[in-house]
């Protein structure tokens, strides 16, 4: 999988939106402005992605690509590389699983929005 293969897929998600709010380079990927993906587009070889604390070390133990996020609390966060480490089919439930954990902490104000949403 590449980025605009992952851009495709998470553009398809109810909510989701694009911005730059660090620099020009660092993508964040979110859903009701509450973000669960992140791409750094100098080096764009990988994903940023939430993740449940208890799979994150299971996912870490289990694909040798798949680690902590730099920068990023690593009980929640995950890199995963886009070098054919990890399957294409993977990466896309990586990005559901990320995108679940945002939306299961949701106000019950904002799940209604999101609930509104077409």
């Amino acid at each position: 999988m590449d980025i605009e293969s992952a851009r495709d897929y998470y553009l398809q998600k109810k909510g989701v939106t694009e911005d730059f709010p660090f620099d020009e380079t660092t993508l964040v990927i979110r859903v009701m402005n509450k973000m669960f993906a992140l791409i750094d587009l100098e080096s764009s070889d990988k994903i940023t992605l939430k993740c449940d604390p208890d799979y994150a070390i299971e996912l870490r133990e289990q694909y040798p690509g798949i680690e902590g996020a730099y920068h990023f609390n690593k009980k929640y966060w995950n890199q995963v590389p886009f070098d054919g480490t990890v399957s294409d089919s993977l990466i896309k439930q990586l990005i559901d699983h990320s995108y679940e954990e945002v939306i299961k902490k949701f106000t019950r104000k904002l799940r209604a929005e999101y609930d509104a949403l077409p």
